[in-house]
């Protein structure tokens, strides 16, 4: 047999594995997914893009989000009514607490660690040199109240 017949006899099984894989369907009522080109980012004037991924953070109940920070865009102060759980998926988000805004002052999360803003606690957070993409979840509505000095929330 040729080297052209033995690849052609190999590649056979090969694309039947191929045809066969792509004609499996899944049950949305049992998985439900988003393939990343369907997942539609909205850009903010807060300085960051966000995409819901489960739920809506305005309403009660629980949500999933993405959001990526822009190099050089923090929040100020704020506190939200809900804990807040995040897993930093790239980049470095800086995260700082207190009500005086600073940003040297705050402490690098890199991809991988697991952060929690813990409800009606004081802090800010952004990027600084490079995007970071966070993964957040949390119970809604998800509101985000500015920090002022004389309404006495934890620092």
């Amino acid at each position: 047999m040729s080297w052209k017949a033995r690849l052609i006899a190999a590649a056979i099984p090969a694309l039947t594995l191929v045809s066969s894989v792509q004609a499996v369907e899944l049950d949305p009522k049992i998985v439900g997914f988003t393939l990343p080109k369907d997942i539609k980012w909205t850009d903010n004037p807060s300085g960051n893009r966000t995409v819901v991924l489960q739920g809506d953070p305005s309403k009660p109940g629980p949500y999933a989000m993405l959001l990526t920070w822009l190099p050089g865009k923090m929040s100020r102060p704020h506190f939200h009514p809900n804990d807040r759980f995040f897993m930093v998926l790239s980049g470095t988000w800086w995260v700082g607490n207190g009500g005086t805004f600073d940003p040297e002052a705050t402490v690098p999360m890199p991809a991988g660690t697991h952060v929690i803003h813990w409800a009606k606690g004081v802090h800010y957070d952004g990027a600084k040199t490079e995007p970071a993409t966070i993964l957040v979840w949390g119970e809604g509505p998800a509101t985000s109240t500015p920090f002022v000095a004389a309404e006495g929330m934890k620092k």
